[in-house]
């Protein structure tokens, strides 16, 4: 599948030069033209890569400064119903004691939506350093060694990161 007749690039041995290469100012010209147009769209680049830098640091800064917003409104509830039981002085006993845990709920169920759950192990857990914190050993001879006798203080998560690790007295190794 060889041909015998020469390409005409391959009959002249090399393409014609151009006027440009024959004669350097045109050459100079092109070249200077050509970092002219680099020169500007390096230049529009660096400005987009700037602004595309100042944009997201003032997002950030807004998220960090507004981070808590949806907690707070969660919050603002709970705040009402206290300040509602500090204006009623005169109330019962039982009805400041049913309005208090009425406001526990309301915490509850706005941490909750919040992602903050309560670590609360039962009695016999097995001990998980990584969200209970160990007050004490005690000797517990029907729990097996390293496991929860007793929780003091509920630790808490948030989005599974321990913000508060339970506080709890663990069983003695027998």
């Amino acid at each position: 599948m060889t041909t015998d007749t020469p390409l005409p690039e391959d009959a002249a041995g090399a393409p014609e030069p151009t006027a440009a290469e024959l004669n350097p100012e045109i050459k100079i010209a092109e070249l200077e033209g050509r970092l002219a147009e680099m020169s500007d769209a390096y230049l529009r680049a660096k400005a987009e890569v700037e602004n595309v830098r100042r944009r997201a640091d003032e997002d950030v800064a807004k998220a960090r400064k507004f981070a808590v917003e949806a907690f707070a409104e969660a919050m603002l509830p709970v705040m009402d119903s206290l300040e509602a039981a500090i204006a009623t002085p005169s109330a019962s006993v039982e009805t400041v004691l049913e309005g208090v845990h009425a406001t526990r709920r309301q915490l509850s169920s706005a941490l909750e939506r919040n992602k903050v759950v309560e670590i609360n192990p039962g009695q016999g857990a097995k001990f998980d350093p990584h969200q209970h914190q160990a007050i004490s050993m005690v000797p517990a001879p029907t729990q097996e060694s390293n496991t929860v006798v007793t929780v003091l203080q509920k630790g808490f998560l948030i989005a599974d990161r321990v913000l508060r690790p339970a506080l709890v007295t663990v069983a003695a190794p027998k």
